[in-house]
């Protein structure tokens, strides 16, 4: 009897602890299939597309396929830890990514895990890594610079706040280095800036990131990594995680700089996936939505309006061509969504002329509203002049005792731009810098100098009005404009180096 009571007293406080508790319904499906990354799973009939899924072992998977009878996952971690009959469950959550100021200065993955070494990253705020960009309502005009402190970027193919402008051209001729340089050149500026490193060889990536640690850049740089030997998965998201970065910067009204590094491996990566995942393929094998892949990505780029806090994402994708091919199927579709490109050839690279920018092939849709007023005052007729000079280039070469005097004596200063606009990597230029140099070469101060003395002649000129004329440079940076009296400043400056310099 005594037992029975026991067991009643025992069943009333269960049902005492358990009071009130109400039954929650999961979705639970099975592994049927795993291979290359790749899980299908059955059962899980409230999956949605771009969900997080929970495998054993903590790995998580995205759902990429929803079909009849299974979801296709490709796997985020290590899919060696899967096997057929594990339980999937769904998340109810997406893709994030955490952001925030604590992220400057570190280097993390696709997934925001740090992977310096520095400590877990203190930040308690995430955002998803897909997102629809701003309307045309919710923009503002690009009119405001981003001094890159290239030279002949800068003058012939400026780059705005919330612009997107395409660096194409082979392998191995400097498109990373005009990223890194304009990296460099915002120490001790308002930009923020992301650097993606997407399918890169870690060895590459870990040469970056010592180059901006030196050069002190990495304390305004967010730095995500996803290596040649990461899963394809992790490579196709890196981009948006770097995306929803910079987006965080943006909407708190800052200024912000992204850099895809490179958009042809994240083609690449994102056909491996969409090949596993059975996708119908199309062109040169790739799937029928990877113009939808990039024009997503890039389209997130903007210039928000004033009463969105106005910041800026500025996007500064890569794309490497093979034999300087721009008509292939990738690099028309970024030229297509982008505000202009900076291309870079390699006759000009292998003669010695770097950054090998095509002065005819190059261009910014943004053009001169992105110049500050200096710059532009300077560099008008520098394009002109630089292609006249390239199509001159080309018939003197047949003959040059037959040319008259004026054109022999545009050859002439063609050549001293040229040599101007060369400029060694990691030496970003300030905005007067550039601006007194190429205000000398375009107002024919640099005629009557040799061309292999017009390299010592510029690095003697900035030293010389540094110690001798800084207000000049001062005026300039100030005013962003060149005026009368800075302008008449600034030719007697030029004309007592002259006299002064042997260089």
């Amino acid at each position: 009897m005594k037992a029975q009571e026991k067991d009643i007293v025992s069943v009333i406080k269960e049902q005492i602890e358990h009071f009130g508790a109400t039954a929650t319904m999961v979705d639970v499906g099975t592994v049927v299939e795993v291979g290359d990354g790749v899980a299908r799973i059955q059962g899980l009939r409230k999956a949605k597309n771009n969900e997080l899924l929970a495998f054993p072992n903590g790995v998580m998977g995205l759902a990429l396929n929803l079909e009849e009878d299974n979801v296709a996952s490709v796997i985020l971690g290590d899919y060696s830890l899967i096997k057929e009959g594990d339980e999937v469950h769904c998340t109810g959550r997406v893709v994030e990514v955490p952001v925030g100021n604590e992220l400057i200065g570190r280097v993390v993955n696709t997934l925001g895990q740090p992977l310096d070494g520095m400590g877990p990253i203190k930040t308690t705020k995430t955002r998803p890594v897909e997102r629809i960009a701003p309307n045309v309502v919710d923009r503002q005009p690009v009119n405001v610079s981003v001094h890159t402190g290239i030279k002949c970027v800068d003058a012939l193919v400026p780059i705005g706040r919330g612009q997107r402008e395409l660096i194409i051209g082979d392998r191995s001729i400097g498109k990373s280095a005009i990223a890194i340089d304009t990296i460099i050149a915002q120490k001790g500026k308002d930009l923020i800036c992301i650097y993606v490193a997407i399918g890169q060889k870690t060895a590459k990536v870990a040469n970056v990131i010592e180059i901006l640690r030196k050069y002190g850049a990495m304390e305004h740089t967010v730095v995500v990594v996803a290596n040649s030997s990461d899963p394809a998965a992790m490579q196709y998201l890196s981009a948006y995680s770097g995306c929803a970065i910079g987006e965080e910067f943006m909407e708190q009204g800052k200024d912000a700089l992204i850099i895809y590094d490179d958009l042809s491996k994240h083609a690449w990566a994102y056909r491996q996936v969409s090949l596993i995942l059975r996708r119908p393929p199309g062109r040169e094998a790739y799937p029928g939505d990877v113009f939808y892949l990039h024009s997503r990505l890039l389209e997130r780029a903007a210039k928000l309006s004033a009463e969105l806090g106005g910041g800026s994402l500025t996007a500064l994708p890569i794309i490497e061509i093979q034999a300087s091919d721009m008509s292939a199927y990738i690099p028309t579709n970024v030229i297509s969504i982008t505000d202009g490109q900076i291309l870079l050839e390699t006759d000009m690279f292998n003669a010695g002329i770097r950054p090998a920018l095509n002065v005819g092939l190059s261009v910014s849709r943004v053009g001169g509203n992105a110049q500050t007023k200096a710059m532009r005052q300077v560099a008008g007729k520098l394009r002109l002049d630089m292609a006249q000079y390239a199509e001159l280039a080309t018939f003197a070469q047949f003959g040059a005792s037959d040319l008259d005097k004026a054109t022999l004596a545009q050859l002439e200063r063609g050549k001293r731009m040229t040599e101007i606009l060369k400029q060694p990597q990691y030496v970003p230029l300030s905005l007067e810098n550039e601006v007194m140099i190429l205000f000398a070469v375009t107002n024919g101060f640099i005629d009557d100098v040799p061309v292999e003395k017009v390299s010592a002649f510029e690095n003697a000129f900035y030293k010389f009005m540094a110690n001798n004329h800084p207000e000049i440079g001062k005026k300039i940076a100030a005013d962003k404009q060149l005026k009368p009296e800075t302008e008449a400043e600034l030719k007697k400056a030029i004309a007592e180096f002259k006299q002064s310099s042997a260089y």
